[in-house]
């Protein structure tokens, strides 16, 4: 199946294990999710990358990585994390008021509420296309590290779906609802609550358009709010940008960085808290990740084995 220069070939074997693999993912996402295109166009998507070029070939193989981790948050909506422990709404919404708490018009406000009252136009736009970035950045930078150092990008894949891990982990441990789920429906626990834009809907609005919407309706769970998994990634972008020493690109990352931090509590999606829980998801990563590569050359050997298959 494999060979020293060409890494996976298409034959017999390939042929067959793709096609299987193919077949059982799409039973069991219809078997635990129910039947949705988005899982069929990934099949199609893998199988015509898998199939059309050497090249192609490589750059999916590689990016398995990242399917990985999206169906493990795809297949996250037959498991409600609020079935396996109670869901924080009044908690969390006290503890950010408590601790950074503004007060506006003699009443004492989370910032989420300070700037439901204060927003304008601008802000809406700046935001939003801040927040648009949490996908295309991180896997546009993944595509360039995987022509620039594959062993880069394998360790900047790695690491991702590792803090990914780590915030699923806290997802489950610790429930918990977002900032617009208190300002729509207060601190009674609703299950199968819909996701919902929030402030993002003006972004829609301002373009007559339904990006943000068509995302979210695509959550695996409203009550994941801690950590902001959105608040880790360009943390982990900037990290490995900084070590490609990437120079004036990294400051385009790190206003990336701080645009998606600000946005995700100007729009209601998160709190302070759940920022900084998702900076130090991020940090804990990171961490964990570089530790377990010098001390295991299990993991290493099994790095370079894969390396070689994508290059």
């Amino acid at each position: 199946m494999t060979n020293a220069n060409n890494g996976v070939t298409v034959n017999i074997r390939s042929i067959i294990i793709v096609s299987l693999l193919s077949i059982a993912y799409l039973a069991l996402s219809t078997f635990l999710i129910g039947y949705k295109p988005d899982e069929l166009t990934l099949v199609v998507i893998f199988n015509v990358l898998f199939y059309a070029s050497a090249i192609t070939r490589k750059f999916i193989l590689g990016f398995t990585i990242f399917i990985v981790y999206w169906i493990i948050f795809d297949y996250m909506k037959a498991f409600p994390n609020y079935n396996y422990n109670p869901v924080h709404i009044a908690q969390l919404y006290n503890a950010e008021k408590h601790l950074f708490g503004i007060h506006f018009n003699g009443k004492l406000l989370t910032p989420n509420e300070y700037w439901l009252a204060n927003s304008n136009t601008f802000i809406d736009v700046v935001s939003g296309l801040f927040y648009l970035c949490w996908i295309p950045v991180p896997l546009g930078f993944a595509a360039y590290l995987f022509f620039k150092n594959k062993k880069q990008f394998l360790n900047f894949s790695l690491t991702f779906v590792l803090v990914n891990i780590l915030g699923f982990i806290v997802y489950y441990t610790y429930p918990a609802a977002p900032p617009w789920f208190v300002q729509y429906h207060g601190f009674h626990f609703i299950p199968l609550t819909m996701g919902n834009t929030a402030g993002l809907a003006r972004f829609d609005a301002f373009f007559h358009a339904s990006i943000f919407k068509n995302i979210y309706t695509k959550g695996s769970n409203v009550f994941a709010a801690m950590p902001s998994l959105h608040s880790s990634y360009p943390v982990i972008v900037l990290y490995y940008g900084i070590k490609n020493r990437l120079g004036l690109v990294n400051i385009f990352f790190a206003a990336v960085t701080v645009g998606i931090w600000f946005t995700a509590v100007y729009a209601s999606h998160h709190y302070v808290l759940d920022v900084l829980a998702g900076i130090t998801c991020a940090c804990l990563g990171i961490t964990l990740y570089n530790v377990l590569l010098k001390k295991f050359s299990s993991l290493q050997s099994a790095l370079n084995n894969y390396e070689k298959v994508i290059s």
